[in-house]
């Protein structure tokens, strides 16, 4: 069978395990799970992941979810290159250590942001109060802050100079927003330079085609979402924010 990850190229960390494994020349089957129609809930994917979530891998019997874990055991499984996750014990505690913060930070504002911007407005048939999203961007400002100062400080990237997977994380995180309609980067040269080494490491074409159909989320309308799925989803949307 070999290794088959299921990815929906709409999510962050599906995108970095797509990227990771293009760049790498990890020989894998993409099995599209397209999460507005609800394909993630399906039995069928529940053989894969019980959790019902992408990313997913499948190596033979072997099943794993989680993206940092995925991404962990493709490191290991085809030995890529060590600046990846590197085997320096204190380059590879600062990857660890930004992989441990991005969580509730990086990633839950700027999914937040985008959630807000882009995917609310599609489920309600109207704009979030501007109020909202500029509590929701400045949020998000607050620990782009902290990801510059504390990760970034002068460093070509998080771990030296070299790309790791911490950065690689971070940049399709703070995309989300960006494809949004929210420019993170313009005001920021450092994180903007930071940006264009990044992706000149991993393949500048290969996190374009990465990013394409995200790209585009402004095209989605209510009736690409499954039925079953569009009202649930949109009331979850509105207790949160």
């Amino acid at each position: 069978m070999g290794l088959e990850l299921y990815l929906d190229l709409l999510s962050q960390p599906c995108r970095a395990l797509y990227i990771f494994a293009r760049s790498n020349n990890i020989p894998f089957e993409f099995k599209r799970v397209q999460l507005s129609k609800g394909q993630h809930k399906t039995e069928e994917f529940r053989k894969v992941n019980v959790l019902m979530k992408v990313p997913a891998l499948r190596d033979d019997s072997f099943t794993l979810a989680e993206s940092i874990a995925i991404l962990l055991y493709l490191v290991q499984k085809f030995k890529t290159p060590d600046h990846w996750y590197p085997s320096d014990l204190q380059k590879r505690a600062r990857v660890d250590e930004y992989l441990s913060w991005q969580h509730a930070n990086i990633r839950a504002k700027g999914s937040k942001l985008f959630l807000m911007k882009a995917l609310l407005p599609i489920l309600t048939g109207q704009p979030l109060p501007p109020e909202k999203l500029q509590f929701a961007a400045e949020e998000l400002n607050a620990a782009l802050k902290q990801f510059e100062e504390k990760f970034l400080q002068d460093k070509p990237f998080i771990a030296g100079s070299e790309v790791s997977l911490a950065d690689l994380v971070a940049l399709v995180e703070l995309m989300q927003p960006v494809c949004a309609g929210y420019d993170l980067f313009e005001e920021r040269p450092k994180l903007m330079e930071w940006r264009r080494r990044v992706e000149e490491a991993v393949g500048k074409q290969l996190f374009q085609e990465a990013h394409e159909e995200i790209m585009n989320v402004k095209n989605l309308t209510a009736d690409q979402f499954a039925p079953e799925l569009m009202e649930n989803f949109k009331q979850q949307l509105l207790k949160q924010f």
